[in-house]
């Protein structure tokens, strides 16, 4: 019923803007897909959900090994979780699939706020997205843990994704420093045996008895996900200008997370090959 609302100057234009990948639309819209290529050459599909009322973003997709990745931008409380559903190794004694949560402090200019996010569509599903920024890898050593019956207190969301992880919630110091100044009660964390502490402590990939404790590391990359705002400029009849938005900047971003493991066991992934 839209279409004879549409003049022909406006059908053109429409055409045109065809080519784009993404539009900032009028229509709120929850979901995105969008195929990427992994780093293995692979072509996976990342789901990409917002919730403006409860100011989150989530991206999730699968790995070329099967793995399961959640990310999640807890606007509200300035936090982001990652989730790894990572398949066992079931011939070496380990269960069906293992579940790890790392959890940091949430930057303003890590991703587009929820609303923006909810506003986006798609233009031709099917292409494979590159993303126009490939920003550095993060090395982030988790040194604590965080106790999930009293995980609220940093974020809402966490007690749902990270139920299957239980003692595998990671965080870092610096997080753990920056809450405990906003009131955050202290309970909360267990402090893990640290490299400086604890020299002793080896790689994981180089401890061959599977029973020994030992630093685990897993990495993950977010391939495509909208990290900021394009804005555009225009001109009324007087000569005035203003700007308005007018699309997104896509950004890829890799995170390497070190962490303390009682046993070699909880590590399988992290073998020399």
């Amino acid at each position: 019923m839209f279409a004879s609302c549409i003049s022909v100057a406006s059908v053109r234009i429409l055409t045109r803007l065809c080519a784009l990948v993404l539009l900032v639309a009028v229509g709120l819209c929850s979901e995105l897909r969008v195929r990427v290529r992994l780093a293995d050459g692979l072509v996976t599909e990342e789901v990409l959900e917002a919730d403006s009322e409860r100011d989150l973003i989530s991206v999730e997709f699968k790995q070329g090994d099967g793995a399961l990745i959640t990310f999640v931008a807890d606007f509200k409380q300035d936090v982001k979780i990652f989730r790894a559903l990572i398949l066992g190794e079931l011939e070496r004694g380990q269960n069906q699939y293992q579940a790890l949560c790392f959890i940091s402090r949430l930057s303003r200019n890590e991703i587009i706020p929820s609303e923006s996010m909810a506003r986006l569509r798609q233009k031709n599903p099917q292409a494979i997205r590159l993303a126009e920024e490939r920003r550095g890898l993060e090395q982030l050593t988790m040194s604590a843990v965080v106790n999930l019956t009293q995980a609220s207190q940093l974020s809402s969301h966490i007690h749902n994704m990270c139920s299957e992880a239980r003692e595998a919630i990671y965080t870092r110091e610096s997080d753990v420093k920056h809450w405990l100044d906003k009131g955050v009660d202290g309970s909360i964390f267990e402090v893990l045996p640290q490299t400086t502490e604890a020299p002793s402590f080896q790689a994981c990939h180089s401890t061959k008895d599977l029973w020994q404790p030992c630093l685990c590391t897993y990495s993950l990359r977010l391939e495509w996900y909208p990290c900021l705002l394009k804005y555009c400029r225009s001109r009324d009849t007087t000569g005035k200008s203003s700007t308005y938005k007018c699309g997104i900047k896509s950004c890829s971003k890799g995170y390497h997370f070190t962490f303390y493991v009682p046993q070699k066991q909880l590590c399988l992934w992290d073998e020399e090959t």
